[in-house]
């Protein structure tokens, strides 16, 4: 189980000398379609960068690379797990085939929450504390904790 964030095209330019889609953009896919997503939902993302001065900024990733890539492939980006504690953010995103359905990438995150101004990290405010609480109620049964890396790094 999981819960759906985007859908993207692999396009031309995304593609390397092995015929299937680059390393790096892995990790531009999982990051513009699937944490500034989630970072959005959480009312971190850009708008808050610009607005409050506070966002978050990832600290450590781990990837997998299940299955590759090629041109015109359509993947979906999906949660597998989230959780919090008051200035940190581990979550674990998968990037499904969408028509074959088979997993080609995981990436494991840590993020911290950061205030733009000072460049120090910050508590949650209670707002965002809360919706990111409402979300892990809804959506907890669609969770997978198995074989994470980060939980340990949560100060709960």
């Amino acid at each position: 189980m999981s819960v759906f964030l985007s859908s993207q095209k692999i396009v031309k330019d995304w593609i390397d000398y092995n015929n299937h889609m680059n390393v790096s953009y892995y990790l531009l896919i999982f990051d513009k379609f699937g944490a500034d997503v989630l970072n959005d939902t959480f009312k971190m993302g850009e708008l808050s960068a610009k607005t409050t001065g506070k966002s978050t900024m990832i600290v450590e990733t781990n990837i997998t690379y299940n299955q590759e890539l090629k041109i015109d492939d359509v993947v979906n980006v999906n949660l597998v797990y989230f959780d919090h504690d008051k200035k940190r953010l581990q979550y674990k995103m998968e990037m499904v085939h969408k028509e074959k359905n088979f997993l080609a990438s995981t990436i494991e995150v840590l993020a911290l929450y950061v205030d733009l101004n000072t460049r120090k990290v910050s508590e949650f405010e209670l707002e965002k504390v809360s919706i990111m609480e409402d979300f892990i109620k809804t959506n907890q049964e669609k969770f997978d904790n198995s074989d994470l890396k980060f939980s340990s790094k949560l100060k709960k």
